[in-house]
C-alpha cells in the first residue's frame, strides 16, 4: 500500500467480520474485483465496523457514553435522515457492558397497551400476549426491572425513529421512568430520531417529558473538510491498497452531499459502478458529476426551510 495513502487516514477502531457484506449481484462483485475490495464500502445498512469518528459524530457518541454513564433517565439523539444516528446507536449496543440489558424498539405505532408489549418483547419476554391486561403487563415489566437490578444489571430501552411516537406514547414513557427512585436506578430511556423530534419535545403539553432529558445531542452533517478522510476510510476498511477518489471527486461528493454519510455512501457506490462499467480504476470528479446529474441526489438532501 502507498504509504502516503495509508498514513492519511485514521486507523480503523473495529475488527471486521468475515462475513463479506457484497451480496447484491454479480455487477457487485465484478467492481469489488476490479477495485481490489474485499466488500462494498459504501453500503447503506448501518455497519459499526465502518464507523468513521468525525468530530461531530465522537461529540455525539461522547453525550450518549455521558447520559449512560451518569444514569440520565432520558437520553435525546436527533439528526437529519442519514446522519449516521442508528450506526452510533449500534456500535454502542455492540459495545455495551453484558451488564446492561437493552431493549431496540423500531417504529412504534398502536395504542397504549401495544408500546408495553412491544418493549417487553424487546426485552426478551415473549409470553406478554395480545390478550393480556395492561396491568399485568406492567407488573411484568417492574419486576424484570428489578429482577435484573438485584442481578446488578441495568436496562435500556432504545427507541429508533422516535419522532413516529405520539405525545401519549412519550407521557407513557414518562410514567415508566418514574419506576426509578430512591437508590433503585431501574430504566433509562434513549430517544433517536429525526429533527421533527425536538419540535415535538417542545410542546407545552411535553414540559415534564422534557424535563426529564438530561443529556441531549443534535447530530449534523459532517463538516466538508471530513468527508474526503470518511470516502478513504470506508475503502481501507474494505480492503483498498490505493487511492480510488480523486481529491476533486471527494470534494465534489462533499459539496453534493452535505456532509451526510447516507448520500456521501449513494454518491461512491454509484461512482464505484460507473467507473468499473467504463474500466477507470480511478474515481475523478468528472464521474462523481455524472452520478449526481443522473441519479437526482441533490433530492436526497434536506433543504433549508423557507424564510
Amino acid at each position: 500500500m502507498d504509504a502516503r495513502f495509508r498514513e492519511s487516514f485514521a486507523p480503523v477502531s473495529t475488527e471486521r467480520s468475515e462475513v463479506a457484506t457484497a451480496r447484491s449481484g454479480s455487477a457487485v462483485c465484478l467492481y469489488l474485483e476490479h477495485f481490489g475490495l474485499r466488500e462494498r464500502p459504501f453500503s447503506l445498512q448501518p455497519d459499526p465496523a465502518y464507523l468513521y469518528w468525525s468530530e461531530e459524530h465522537a461529540r455525539a457518541y461522547a453525550m450518549l457514553e455521558y447520559g449512560l454513564a451518569s444514569f440520565a433517565p432520558i437520553i435525546v439523539i436527533t439528526g437529519e435522515i442519514g446522519a449516521g444516528k442508528t450506526t452510533l446507536v449500534r456500535h454502542l449496543l455492540s459495545s455495551a457492558p453484558s451488564s446492561l440489558q437493552v431493549g431496540l424498539i423500531s417504529d412504534v405505532h398502536g395504542n397504549r397497551g401495544q408500546l408495553l408489549q412491544w418493549i417487553l418483547r424487546a426485552l426478551g419476554d415473549n409470553e406478554a400476549e395480545k390478550s393480556m391486561s395492561y396491568v399485568k403487563r406492567l407488573s411484568r415489566f417492574e419486576e424484570y426491572l428489578h429482577r435484573q437490578a438485584m442481578a446488578g444489571n441495568r436496562t435500556l430501552l432504545v427507541f429508533d425513529e422516535a419522532q413516529n411516537l405520539s405525545a401519549k406514547k412519550l407521557e407513557e414513557l414518562r410514567c415508566f421512568s418514574n419506576l426509578n427512585g430512591g437508590n433503585m436506578e431501574l430504566l433509562q430511556l434513549l430517544l433517536v430520531g429525526q429533527p421533527e423530534l425536538n419540535e415535538i419535545l417542545a410542546r407545552p403539553r411535553l414540559l415534564q417529558f422534557a424535563q426529564r432529558v438530561s443529556a441531549k445531542h443534535h447530530l449534523s452533517g459532517m463538516p466538508l473538510s471530513a468527508v474526503r478522510p470518511y470516502i478513504n476510510h470506508r475503502l481501507v476498511t474494505a480492503g483498498a491498497k490505493s487511492w480510488i477518489f480523486t481529491p476533486g471527486a471527494c470534494d465534489l461528493v462533499a459539496a453534493a452531499s452535505a456532509g451526510l454519510p447516507r448520500v456521501i455512501n449513494q454518491i461512491c457506490d454509484y461512482a464505484l459502478v460507473y467507473a468499473f462499467a467504463e474500466g477507470r480504476t480511478v474515481v475523478a470528479a468528472d464521474l462523481v458529476q455524472q452520478v449526481i446529474d443522473e441519479r437526482g441526489i441533490r433530492s436526497l438532501v434536506p433543504q433549508p426551510a423557507a424564510r
